[in-house]
């Protein structure tokens, strides 16, 4: 990272998040105890805690529709998973701190970036566009395995069991699944792999594919622009006519929804880039928990070397999920009791959640110039390093060595900081956490750590506490965070001076820091101080 020269502010920001539609809601909800969890419902009765954001993409139609042809807002809808509008709805939500800003970012051309990534992807569309291709792949299969179309394996079936076995030696054909109990875990893949097998040696889709060979082999002839049209027209009609005549199924390649290109980790920032008319550097940088720092790292260091004057930063994660509930439970890192599991008490896990934040920082020159005004808290250090050593469970030396970095960039001194937001993710890290957080920070450091109440979003959590952050400390004080004393870890009572709990605190002091771990053994850290003018 270069010596800062050039003070970085937040000139806008946007949150989706749970019992938080919007920013204004979430600074709201912040002033209140209590958790922001509510059950899951993807495996059916549970005992798994969640996030969901609350989210209504309607809300921002009519910004869409100010700015683009009308049918926008419908293409965005059908087109886009959650994950991407999430990012969004808080982009649109970070124009509106700063009248002006909109126009500013399109007009700074290639000095405006956007570095908006995920954590996780859109699994929940990932997963429904499996099952329905898994659906049309069982349903081809089990076609060009009748009769009529694979005479081969009519001509296997009409044999007697002796007769099979041998013909099964002699291809190399998998195990008869009809010699099998359906009832068995071993069926369901032998069915699978039998009917993969004798597809392959089905006369009829030899004579389906050859017939489809002709139609697509038809390439394009004549002008280009007016006759690709026609052509994709024609070769639609000649396949269906052509499934029709077969009465065959819908291929599998054909059963997969195109809305998996369109919802890549990269989309989030390009549809920012797309709707706020932003020509620079558009990327996603992926860091799982320690994403949100990740980002702003790269943003100030742009800002600083004079290559952007303005970066849109943020995470964005789709809503729970159990493909995702489920990996974190079997990473043994979630909790599963129906109770709410809070940092440092009885370390049973964390929560998966899902929304976005979203951040537009700045040269504080420039948008002061532009009559602009700066949010929360202004960014002094940031600073990025890896453990090398394990995938999930964090070192001691390196979130330490990040911590470092981070204050030695700020030009910060240990003792000067007032106020530390931790990971912190209810497991029994938060005593390797605590214990490195206090070998850095005087006693006088106030600790907070909120995934008790809007639980772990895999990149977004670092987006949502630092705003927590700011939000309060930018006004002198540190929201409550729903957390008795009497609940904390007997091995950790000692140090309840330190932490932050049910009451709001009003703080002096003028600097706040934040560190992330993430998955992968990624450290990312974040100072940021009160701003004096």
């Amino acid at each position: 990272m270069p010596t800062a020269t050039k003070r970085i502010g937040i000139f806008g920001w946007g949150v989706v998040a749970p019992r938080s539609p919007n920013i204004d809601r979430f600074e709201t909800n912040l002033a209140t105890k209590g958790s922001w969890l509510a059950p899951f419902e993807g495996f059916g009765p549970n005992n798994f805690l969640v996030g969901k954001p609350e989210f209504d993409f309607s809300d921002y139609k009519e910004w869409i529709d100010e700015r683009f042809e009308p049918r926008k807002f419908a293409q965005l809808e059908s087109k886009m998973g959650d994950m991407v509008k999430y990012a969004i709805g808080a982009f649109v939500q970070s124009l509106g701190q700063n009248p002006g800003i909109e126009d500013a970012l399109h007009e700074l051309g290639s000095e405006t970036h956007v570095y908006v990534g995920t954590g996780l992807g859109d699994f929940p569309m990932t997963y429904e566009i499996s099952r329905n291709y898994d659906r049309a792949y069982r349903r081809w299969n089990r076609f060009w395995c009748g009769d009529d179309q694979n005479p081969a394996l009519a001509a296997y079936r009409a044999q007697d069991a002796p007769a099979r076995a041998a013909l099964r030696e002699q291809l190399g054909a998998p195990e008869d699944p009809s010699d099998l109990d359906p009832e068995s875990l071993e069926f369901e893949p032998a069915l699978e792999a039998w009917l993969e097998f004798w597809t392959a040696r089905s006369q009829g889709l030899d004579a389906y594919l050859n017939d489809m060979r002709a139609i697509e082999s038809e390439a394009l002839a004549g002008d280009i622009d007016s006759e690709k049209g026609h052509l994709i027209k024609r070769k639609m009609v000649a396949r269906r006519k052509l499934n029709q005549r077969y009465g065959c199924p819908e291929e599998p390649w054909n059963a997969v929804d195109a809305n998996l290109l369109w919802n890549i980790p990269n989309i989030p920032a390009a549809q920012i880039s797309m709707l706020g008319k932003i020509t620079g550097t558009t990327l996603a940088p992926m860091a799982a928990c320690s994403g949100f720092g990740t980002a702003l790292l790269l943003a100030s260091n742009a800002i600083q070397l004079g290559q952007a004057k303005a970066c849109v930063i943020g995470m964005t994660d789709p809503a729970p999920h159990p493909l995702t509930v489920g990996a974190f439970y079997r990473a043994r890192v979630v909790a599963q009791d129906g109770q709410v599991s809070k940092p440092f008490t009885g370390m049973r896990g964390t929560h998966v959640s899902g929304g976005a934040c979203i951040w537009i920082v700045g040269d504080v020159d420039y948008f002061r110039g532009l009559g602009m005004k700066p949010l929360g808290l202004e960014i002094v250090g940031v600073s990025n390093n890896s453990d090398a050593d394990h995938i999930i469970t964090p070192s001691r030396e390196g979130p330490r060595a990040a911590i470092g970095q981070a204050l030695e960039r700020a030009g910060v001194k240990p003792e000067e900081v007032a106020t530390w937001d931790m990971h912190a993710t209810a497991t029994p890290g938060d005593w390797t956490e605590l214990q490195n957080t206090l070998s850095v920070f005087p006693g006088t450091t106030r600790l907070t750590a909120r995934k008790g109440s809007f639980g772990h979003g895999m990149s977004v959590c670092g987006g949502w506490e630092l705003t927590a952050q700011h939000l309060g400390f930018a006004r002198g004080c540190l929201h409550p965070i729903d957390l008795g004393v009497e609940e904390i870890h007997p091995q950790m009572r000692e140090h309840s001076g330190s932490l932050i709990v049910e009451d709001a605190t009003q703080l002096d002091g003028k600097v706040a820091g934040k560190l992330n771990m993430g998955v992968g053994g990624v450290n990312a850290c974040v100072i940021s101080r009160r701003w004096d003018d």
